[in-house]
């Protein structure tokens, strides 16, 4: 999952977020390991309560943009996992029936995107779209989407007027002088402020545990026993949080491009290593746009094409193209091209274009839409969520020292990505609410076989993620696409992984042994 930059830089970031929590003695119970034994708890208390009341299934509000058959609903959770009878918040929840007889479902198959911040609304959107990938699974599964707490419907959170928010240009994130680090810092603090004013009643509670928590109350609501669950880029911390602190709750589990679960990587040092693997993508990215520059005439070496790179952002640095896109609006565009291969063609056909004189092709692509303001609102808010999950988390470097030594060793040969991400993630410095200290993922009692699937060269969620993943989860299968780098392999067309996939969730057996899959069809120009 990305974000676009909201703060001086326009980088996009990290695919997950951390968990928050200490744990304590671990809490007696089906519900498995928590956070403190009050938290623990508080859970079932909350999915007690939940699997009593049911969810009111109804038409999904015209505004949403969801269409029938899929019914829409909400689940209580409270705030505060601690004080389940304090204030509470309802979780927005939509869901399709399974497409296949009775005898044949399985239950609910309930699905996250990605983030921190993504809205996962969209998944019963693959039966009435007929998604191909999904049409043997969705026989099984009733498919069940939700926005996380402060996501989209779920008490949404905000920390600056998404008009703000999405304006342009905003300041180069590569920075030429003390004074141009300065102005970011004070962005970034600024940024924080800015949360803790318009929604810090709910920032400390912002955490991965307990988004893992509301998933647990949830499937109680549905009247699930156990839970299945498909979980893309953040949504494989949340994934690896569930089944960390309920593993006696899981029932099928898919994890997708994988967040490294280590304490010592959430968030600060994930988000350095996320800068190095984007700087391999983009390079892997210029290499095809080269070998095809009959198409786009942009150079016929990576080499070269780096160049035509420099020029462009030199260009736009200078006098931003159409008044609106500077070099940190171009970093939000390009950056695609690193995340998924989907849209390498796109992006290098409306750079070709600009170089053969189109002007207007990149500015319209790039340029923020101003009167769009639900789709303004929404990136905003996913940026709130992504900051305030990420700093919720885990414990920050406060000096900037370490920030500025990191960043300068960093950029120095990963130029890409390095100091857009930085600044996305400078708030968190200087978070005036708690930041909690990451849970120890790890198998526990009745925690079935795991199936990840990690692309060997993604950019968002590096491979060693995977790897460390596996190793936690004792008894999971890891399938590895081989020189292949898009994030978010269930999503593409590869027969050795779908049908993998597909054997999982359907009959629960993976490969005696781990994986290796070629690459998906590289893309065509």
């Amino acid at each position: 999952m990305r974000r676009t930059a909201a703060l001086g830089s326009a980088g996009t970031l990290i695919a997950g977020t951390l968990m928050a929590g200490a744990i304590a003695a671990p809490a007696a119970g089906a519900e498995g390991r928590s956070t403190s034994t009050s938290e623990a708890r508080g859970v079932r208390i909350a999915a007690d309560r939940a699997a009593k009341t049911g969810i009111d299934w109804r038409d999904c509000p015209a505004d949403w943009g969801i269409e029938k058959p899929i019914q829409c609903g909400w689940v209580t959770v409270p705030v505060d996992y601690a004080k389940p009878n304090g204030r509470k918040i309802k979780i927005a929840v939509d869901r399709i029936g399974n497409t296949g007889s009775k005898e044949d479902r399985q239950g609910a198959l309930l699905y996250n995107p990605g983030g921190p911040g993504g809205s996962g609304m969209k998944f019963p959107r693959r039966v009435t779209t007929k998604n191909p990938l999904w049409a043997k699974t969705s026989k099984a599964y009733d498919f069940v989407g939700f926005d996380p707490r402060g996501v989209g419907h779920s008490s949404p959170i905000s920390c600056v007027e998404p008009e703000e928010f999405v304006k342009a240009p905003k300041l180069d994130p590569v920075p030429d002088s003390e004074a141009d680090k300065l102005a970011q810092r004070k962005l970034a603090a600024e940024y924080a402020d800015g949360c803790q004013e318009r929604s810090g009643w709910l920032l400390p509670h912002m955490t991965t545990p307990n988004t893992a928590r509301d998933l647990d109350v949830v499937r109680a609501a549905l009247g699930e026993k156990k839970l299945n669950f498909l979980g893309v880029s953040y949504g494989t911390y949340l994934g690896a949080v569930y089944g960390t602190l309920f593993p006696g709750h899981v029932r099928r589990m898919v994890v997708d491009s994988v967040v490294n679960p280590s304490k010592e990587k959430i968030w600060y040092q994930a988000n350095l290593d996320q800068d190095v693997a984007f700087q391999m993508r983009w390079d892997d990215w210029k290499q095809w746009v080269a070998k095809n520059d009959a198409t786009y005439h942009l150079g016929d070496t990576p080499e070269k094409v780096e160049q035509q790179w420099v020029k462009l952002r030199a260009t736009a640095k200078q006098s931003p193209i159409g008044g609106v896109v500077g070099p940190a609006e171009l970093v939000g565009f390009f950056q695609s091209a690193p995340y998924y291969d989907s849209a390498w063609a796109h992006t290098a056909e409306i750079w070709s274009k600009y170089v053969a004189g189109d002007t207007k092709a990149l500015v319209d692509e790039i340029a923020p839409d101003m009167s769009n303001t639900a789709g303004n609102a929404a990136s905003e808010n996913g940026n709130a969520v992504y900051t305030a999950v990420e700093c919720a988390d885990a414990k920050w470097p406060t000096s900037w020292k370490t920030w500025d030594r990191d960043n300068t060793r960093l950029h120095q040969d990963h130029p890409f990505m390095t100091w857009a991400n930085a600044w996305m993630n400078l708030p968190c410095a200087t978070w005036s609410s708690k930041q909690q200290t990451p849970l120890n993922v790890k198998s526990g009692k009745g925690l079935p076989k795991v199936l990840i699937v990690q692309a060997e060269r993604d950019a968002a969620t590096p491979y060693e993620g995977a790897v460390e993943l596996h190793k936690r989860f004792k008894g999971s299968r890891l399938i590895t696409e081989k020189d292949a780098g898009s994030h978010g392999v269930t999503g593409l067309a590869n027969p050795c992984v779908n049908d993998r996939v597909d054997t999982y969730l359907l009959t629960g057996k993976t490969d005696s042994h781990d994986v290796t899959c070629a690459p998906h069809a590289t893309p065509k120009p």
